[in-house]
């Protein structure tokens, strides 16, 4: 058992004693009331000798123990002649220090006896035996505390305080004053020039400068228009810093100079924490293009770390040309054209809308002279319905498995990616590193990792679906009769578009109505699509069930489940979608656990971004429609990281929804 100093002893003690003698008055004073007073008297003088006794012998046991009976012992101790303070200590108790600790960090007073917390807070022996030690900070005075240890039973702390306050405060100095590059972007400046008149226009332009010119002035940095849209400006860190924590309140402030039409919104991209100008400047342009692609309206922050996301809840302003569709499609034909062999292939658990883009680029490639496959994992698609039409239609060969196709492709194999833009969410890695030249067609926002080696990357979050972007495309090559996809892939076209519009009802522009138009002149019926959304018995069961088993959170219907076999997965996103129809729901979130792996579906109808909510999780998607996947949790574990997410969303949410101080 360890056994207590002395001192601590004497207090216990002398408390036990008075807490005795009051005790014993008391009783007198019960007993025999005349004699309360002179025992009162005495008991206070007793107390009083008591306390100026112990505080005497206490100041003689400090002057003893820190080596002050003799000058010369002071000096003959190797650290008490050491110009730097230590001080020895044991259970966090100062037994002795020297004369530079007394007088840089105890003030000139006797501090033996008493717990070091008191003089030094925040001292932890544990740091400071770390080769760095523990930054400690005794007034305005900074120092690196270093420790060592003798002994095991009760061991000693020798604790050295190396004084470095100069040293640390130019350290913070030069850490705050570091440059951040940040690059600002009017997404919405086309729209503004086709709606606006020109006196309008220059009004609104106008004000976005005054307001980024306020906004840059409240730093040191400074900001520079390099044309009519672009904007660069330098900021110190310790300012952005200031701007991180305000999360972008300028995205706000834009996008109200302008709230009845709702035309105004800009992207930011900063690059901060590089080893110079150069290396800011890469990763301020990485981030711009990364807040450009996830749809605008949003900071996006790049540091060695990584990225970070601010903004992002206003709906996407669509903002795609045909003549942008044309160059593609010219570009995607040239490259079709120089491949010796060509595959397709989607995300993993492709649904209708993948499926449906990749039937769409085979038509492609044939219209180019080049047959090509499509790598799909039939077991494990959420398109089972279009797979057994294509099929029966004569399609079955052109859809191999990634073994079959990862035995054929090599380096001179052009593989085209549809419906994703991340490698891990690839139906198979291995096909994908094998082949030499990539070509990516994605419609989802834009993440940090996505394939950066495509030597053709057509990526437009504005658009509704994979389909719609390969329908337009496909009315930019050939012209002949026998150039015009056939019924059946026009209609596996019309299922992905109506898939990912939940039937023209979300996140629809005028280019996805165009392109339905198209491909019903290409031969689709509707009533074939529409056989294709036809479920089970079993299906619609465990649908009903996971619709019955949600609760609201925030606004948010969510469910978790591990009732539902993995060949009905696919009812996940379907109750999902069902969900939106109650009141008071904005969003809704199911998630299914089948093994160790639980599979979340997102669904919103504009007001919640679903996919904010999924990068929170891992995952991604769209600002309608997203999912993630996690790995190695039970029902409540996912359930709980699933509301922590809503409820750090919706924060921020109302963060960015209160007015701009």
């Amino acid at each position: 058992m360890k056994r207590r100093r002395f001192f601590w002893s004497a207090d216990v003690a002398l408390f036990v004693l008075i807490a005795t003698c009051f005790a014993l008055v008391l009783v007198v004073a019960y007993l025999r009331p005349v004699l309360l007073l002179p025992v009162g008297v005495v008991l206070l003088l007793a107390l009083l000798c008591v306390g100026i006794g112990l505080r005497r012998f206490r100041k003689a046991l400090r002057r003893l123990l820190n080596g002050k009976r003799g000058l010369a012992d002071a000096e003959n101790s190797g650290m008490a002649g050491l110009s730097i303070p230590v001080a020895v200590m044991s259970d966090k108790v100062i037994l002795w220090y020297n004369k530079a600790f007394r007088e840089q960090i105890a003030a000139g007073e006797d501090m033996v006896s008493l717990p070091m917390n008191k003089i030094v807070p925040g001292l932890d022996s544990e740091a400071c035996l770390q080769p760095g030690g523990q930054d400690i900070a005794v007034g305005e005075k900074r120092f690196s505390a270093h420790c060592s240890v003798v002994g095991e039973d009760s061991p000693l702390h020798f604790v050295l305080f190396v004084e470095d306050t100069k040293l640390k405060m130019r350290a913070a100095e030069y850490l705050a004053s570091r440059p951040s590059v940040v690059y600002i972007v009017i997404d919405t400046y086309d729209e503004i020039a086709k709606e606006l008149r020109e006196s309008d226009r220059t009004r609104l332009i106008s004000s976005i400068d005054r307001a980024l010119e306020h906004y840059i002035g409240k730093t040191s940095g400074f900001l520079r228009r390099l044309g009519s849209s672009r904007y660069l400006a330098l900021v110190e860190e310790r300012h952005l810093e200031e701007m991180v924590k305000n999360r972008f309140d300028i995205l706000d402030t834009v996008r109200k100079l302008d709230e009845e039409s709702q035309l105004v919104t800009l992207s930011i991209g900063v690059g901060h924490g590089g080893s110079g100008f150069k290396e800011c400047e890469e990763m301020a342009l990485q981030a711009l293009d990364l807040a450009l692609g996830r749809g605008g309206d949003q900071a996006a922050v790049c540091s060695p770390e990584g990225f970070s996301f601010f903004g992002g809840v206003s709906r996407s302003v669509e903002k795609r040309s045909k003549v942008k569709s044309r160059i593609i499609a010219a570009s995607i034909k040239g490259q079709i054209a120089s491949a010796e062999k060509v595959f397709i292939m989607g995300h993993k658990n492709s649904d209708m809308d993948s499926l449906g883009a990749a039937m769409g680029m085979l038509r492609f490639s044939f219209v180019c002279g080049k047959k090509a496959s499509i790598v799909i994992d039939k077991g494990r698609s959420l398109a089972g319905s279009l797979i057994s039409e294509l099929v029966q239609g004569g399609y079955g060969e052109v859809l191999v498995s990634p073994a079959q196709a990862a035995q054929s492709v090599d380096e001179n194999t052009l593989l085209i990616i549809v419906d994703t833009h991340m490698k891990y969410l690839l139906e198979s890695a291995e096909v994908f590193e094998r082949c030499g030249a990539k070509i990516v067609i994605d419609h989802h926002r834009r993440m940090p990792g996505h394939i950066e080696d495509a030597v053709v990357f057509y990526h437009e979050p504005y658009a509704s679906s994979a389909s719609e972007l390969v329908s337009e495309l496909l009315q930019y090559v050939g012209e002949g009769k026998e150039d015009r996809p056939a019924p059946l892939e026009a209609e596996a076209l019309l299922a992905g578009i109506m898939l990912d519009t939940r039937t023209f009802s979300l996140h629809v522009g005028v280019r996805t109505f165009e392109a339905a138009a198209y491909l019903r002149r290409m031969g689709a019926e509707t009533e074939n699509v529409k056989r294709l959304f036809s479920v089970s018995m079993d299906d619609y069961l465990y649908r009903a069930h996971l619709v019955s088993e949600a609760k609201v959170y925030d606004g948010c219907a969510v469910v978790v489940s591990d009732k539902v076999p993995f060949e009905c997965e696919v009812v996940a996103p379907q109750a999902a979608n069902d969900l939106l129809g109650i009141e008071e729901v904005e969003a809704s979130v199911v998630a299914i656990k089948q093994g160790d792996t639980i599979r979340i579906s997102a669904r919103s109808m504009g007001g919640m971004n679903v996919q904010l909510i999924m990068e929170k999780l891992g995952g991604g998607g769209h600002l309608t429609m997203a999912g993630a996947q996690l790995e190695g949790l039970n029902l409540e574990e996912a359930e709980n990281r699933i509301v922590n997410a809503i409820s750090v969303y919706q924060a921020e949410r109302a963060l960015a929804a209160s007015p701009a101080q």
